[in-house]
């Protein structure tokens, strides 16, 4: 039963942990486009906030996909989804299906957020 639950435990950060680094590869690619959102927001040096933010996403994504660090890279990949619900989810600002595809984004974003919650109760 712990052999099964350790595999179980590695897919599921691969998972989680792989879709962070796909997402700051992506992301690499709509650089401009994301920094004129994140400057839309009032974001001060919303060019190094967006790289910042990138390297967070892809580093700490191979960490948790690896098992190194995972606690404290989950961590900060939770205060990354604070920050990115805050700059790119702002349902409050918007109405219509706007709204209701920003709506989405946060229920996502806290979903995620309770993954990390369980790698890091994974890892003590």
């Amino acid at each position: 039963m712990e052999n099964d639950f350790s595999a179980l435990a590695l897919a599921g950060r691969l998972l989680l942990g792989g879709a962070f680094v796909f997402a700051g590869l992506r992301n690499i690619a709509n650089a401009k486009l994301l920094t004129g959102m994140i400057t839309a927001r009032g974001v001060p040096q919303a060019g190094p906030v967006l790289w910042a933010g990138i390297v967070l996403q892809t580093v700490a994504g191979v960490m948790v996909a690896i098992g190194f660090q995972a606690a404290y890279a989950a961590a900060a990949l939770i205060a990354f989804l604070v920050a990115g619900t805050l700059m790119f989810h702002n349902f409050w600002d918007h109405a219509g299906p706007d709204r209701a595809s920003r709506i989405n984004g946060v229920v996502s974003n806290v979903a995620l957020a309770g993954s990390f919650l369980l790698v890091i109760a994974n890892s003590l």
